[in-house]
């Protein structure tokens, strides 16, 4: 028996965050190699440290990119500008590259699905929809009616809260923040459902002085004040689940926090698979997002899935939904297809599993074309991965990602309808 009572904590962390930097900076070298050409292969995986920052990976493209320029800018977009930033600088940071061609037998097994190949099978960069998979693997995708953009309450509000604490630093509502930051929150569940809010930790960079105060105590009790005011009231204003008495609020409960962003510790790309997913509430295939092509399934099928897991339950076809996909290297159509509502469907599982085989197309090639993958970086002025790098690639409503519509909710009610009569 599942529990019905419990507490669930989840964390997001802010654009500055030094895994987020490098997650960007990936995101961002694919934005500019897809604007420029559509077509382009790309595994870039890039960390930063004190004073430099490496982008190595496999690239296949018909165009130049300026990579370390891409680098810079980006840094410099986050706000690592030196002393103000938190010591780490876009200007002055080292700037390093290694990058490869996508090896000829990936690429064998991606241009043509190896189940549709003939002996005169086409190898060329033209792709159709019998593109095989980019590599092996499983991917989840999830749903649930807990808030509006049907993704679990506290992964949903530590995501609000990073980005309104990235935001009133930007906006200088709050002049002494700096980039890296976190937040986390434990959410109470009664008989299943969001019923409190336990917990809210905030953990953010600061000028070593604030407006002429220099006294760390001082300091946290500025710092607390401000970071109730500013970010974690305006965020709570929009839910119905909100902080009472009994809430305790963590703010900087190390104390300090002067030093931090790639001079405080080392960043690698693909590190915040959960923060950028469901927080943990659901489960997680392995595979990191960050500065892969489309043809890479961690990427797409992973978006797919959460596509069909949020239509189920836009439906009214359960209150809770995960859907399982698996697929092997050079193939199209995945391995294996799994729905489990969790004992909330209003249909059994396996006539579900059914519904969606018949309902979506889930061969690598049809999900590009769905979500018109390799073109919304172009659509979005060459900033689209890029904003889906910090604060989640599931459940966004800051700006329309194609795999958070649910337009496939008629077809799925009445298929079900149909199935059941």
């Amino acid at each position: 028996m599942p529990l019905k009572n419990f507490l669930f904590t989840s964390e997001s962390v802010t654009e500055g965050h030094p895994d987020k930097v490098c997650d960007q900076i990936s995101d961002a070298i694919l934005d500019e190699f897809l604007t420029k050409d559509p077509k382009s292969r790309v595994a870039a995986e890039t960390t930063v440290t004190t004073g430099m920052a490496l982008v190595c990976g496999e690239i296949t493209s018909n165009c130049y990119v300026d990579i370390p320029s891409i680098v810079r800018n980006t840094i410099k977009s986050i706000g690592y500008n030196g002393e103000e930033g938190g010591g780490f600088d876009y200007k002055n940071c080292a700037v390093i590259t290694s990058i490869d061609e996508q090896s000829s037998d990936i690429a064998g097994g991606v241009n043509k699905a190896l189940e549709a190949r003939n002996d005169n099978s086409d190898t060329s960069r033209e792709e159709t929809l019998d593109i095989g998979a980019g590599d092996q693997g499983i991917m989840f995708g999830f749903a649930c009616d807990e808030t509006p953009e049907l993704m679990p309450l506290p992964i949903a509000l530590a995501h609000k809260l990073a980005f309104r604490l990235a935001q009133v630093r930007k906006e200088k509502i709050v002049n002494y923040l700096r980039p890296d930051g976190k937040s986390q929150v434990t959410v109470e569940y009664v008989d299943g459902r969001p019923k409190r809010i336990d917990t809210i930790v905030i953990s953010t960079q600061h000028d070593p002085e604030i407006n002429g105060v220099s006294d760390n105590q001082k300091i946290q009790e500025i710092i607390k004040k401000d970071m109730i005011e500013h970010v974690i009231n305006p965020v709570f204003a929009s839910y119905e689940v909100k902080p009472d008495q009994t809430t305790k609020y963590l703010i900087n409960p190390s104390g300090r926090f002067v030093i931090g962003g790639p001079q405080g510790d080392a960043g690698l790309t693909g590190r915040k698979i959960i923060v950028d997913t469901y927080g943990g509430y659901a489960r997680h295939g392995g595979g990191a997002f960050s500065g892969k092509d489309p043809t890479k399934v961690d990427r797409s099928a992973a978006y797919a899935a959460r596509w069909v897991a949020k239509n189920i339950v836009k439906a009214g076809l359960a209150k809770k939904c995960e859907i399982e996909l698996a697929y092997a290297i050079g193939k199209s159509q995945p391995v294996s297809i799994l729905v489990d509502t969790f004992s909330t469907g209003k249909i059994d599982d396996e006539t579900l599993s059914k519904i969606v085989s018949e309902s979506f197309d889930l061969r690598p090639a049809a999900i590009i074309k769905q979500f018109d993958l390799r073109n919304l970086p172009a659509k979005f002025g060459g900033k689209f991965y890029q904003r889906l790098a910090a604060y989640g690639h599931v459940g966004r409503e800051d700006f329309p990602i194609p795999w958070e519509e649910t337009q496939m909710t008629q077809v799925l009610i009445e298929k079900t309808a149909a199935l059941v009569k």
